[in-house]
């Protein structure tokens, strides 16, 4: 036993203990008869590495009971926090992202290496985009867990899924909307998904990002709506409405008595069904009716970055529409686009 200052903890040598043989204990209070009530604060392989990190203890004392959480309990402590705050399709991703570490679930936070991480990403059996998903995860928990002292270093950054990038066997294939296409859809305007198809098109929003839209973030007076939750932060955005469109824009803001901007037959689709529903009951049938076959709704975001590439606007600009990252930092922080230049451009196709 390594005598120290009464109260600052101590350091004994575990014979059975080959390995990791130094303990060091610390003192969590008294009991009434003066006996000290004491806790391991974990075995190191050194007495100077033990040394240190009771000094360093002391120095910035923390919860110890984060030594015993697991990847489960560091997930719910985080999803409790970042949830209420994020979309729901993003939830949603985190949640399909967790389904796959089922392998961690159990293991102690502090415990898990780089090796555990990995063994993840090659036995999952997901494609590229999925093991980005993941990978995010692991650098959101190591975020959250790492200043909690739940763990002493982030290995997020090192899990390797660069060499699935060719892997992918669900890569959708999108084909943009032809302007043969786009014309029978116009000549059917006069029925609601047809609007709402041509508005996704002129707009390139996001399926989930028009269902979602409130009212009261739709200034059609001003050509623009604020897209306020959105899959990533560089999708919260002003988004151009188009000359071409600025009339179904209208006829969804004045019709019906819900907040949202589309509802149709008396319904919205903002809840966790929406998606489907619009899906199932507006999109596909109408898609079918065109004879168009099996279009994915995400094609009319494609077709509107098509277009835009085609009377050659400028990448930022249409970044800024879709709602991408810049390809630069300087795209990213310094180039100052306001909705005028916008609306400019998406009124060129």
């Amino acid at each position: 036993m390594m005598k120290r200052t009464n109260g600052t903890g101590s350091i004994t040598k575990v014979k059975e203990r080959r390995r990791k043989p130094y303990k060091v204990c610390i003192t969590l209070g008294w009991e009434d008869s003066g006996n000290q009530i004491r806790k391991v604060l974990g075995y190191y392989r050194t007495f100077d590495e033990a040394t240190i990190v009771l000094a360093n203890y002391n120095e910035n004392p923390y919860d110890i009971s984060g030594g015993r959480a697991t990847f489960n309990d560091v997930y719910d402590k985080w999803s409790e926090q970042k949830f209420p705050n994020i979309s729901e399709s993003n939830i949603k991703g985190y949640e399909a992202s967790y389904k796959h570490c089922a392998f961690l679930y159990k293991k102690a936070f502090k415990d898990i290496g780089v090796d555990d991480l990995q063994y993840v990403v090659d036995t999952c059996n997901c494609n590229y985009p999925t093991l980005r998903k993941i990978r995010i995860l692991f650098s959101q928990l190591y975020g959250y867990a790492v200043p909690r002292k739940l763990t002493d270093r982030d290995y997020s950054d090192a899990v390797d899924i660069d060499k699935y990038k060719n892997k992918n066997p669900n890569k959708r294939n999108r084909t943009a909307f032809s302007a043969d296409e786009i014309a029978k859809i116009r000549a059917m305007d006069n029925i609601d998904v047809a609007r709402t198809v041509l508005m996704l098109i002129y707009s390139g929003m996001r399926i989930g990002e028009l269902l979602n839209l409130r009212k009261a973030d739709c200034y059609i007076d001003k050509r623009y709506v604020d897209v306020i939750a959105a899959k990533t932060e560089n999708g919260i955005r002003k988004v151009p409405i188009a000359d071409k469109t600025l009339a179904y824009w209208q006829y969804f803001y004045d019709k019906g008595s819900s907040d949202y901007l589309v509802s149709m037959d008396g319904r919205d689709f903002h809840d966790k069904k929406g998606y489907t529903a619009y899906k199932d009951t507006y999109w596909t049938p109408f898609m079918n009716t065109l004879e168009f076959g099996k279009r994915d709704i995400h094609e009319t975001r494609h077709t509107c970055a098509t277009m835009l590439h085609e009377v050659e606007v400028y990448e930022p600009k249409i970044n800024r529409i879709l709602g991408h990252s810049g390809k630069t930092t300087a795209e990213n922080i310094y180039t100052h686009l306001d909705i005028a230049d916008l609306i400019e451009a998406i009124n060129k196709i």
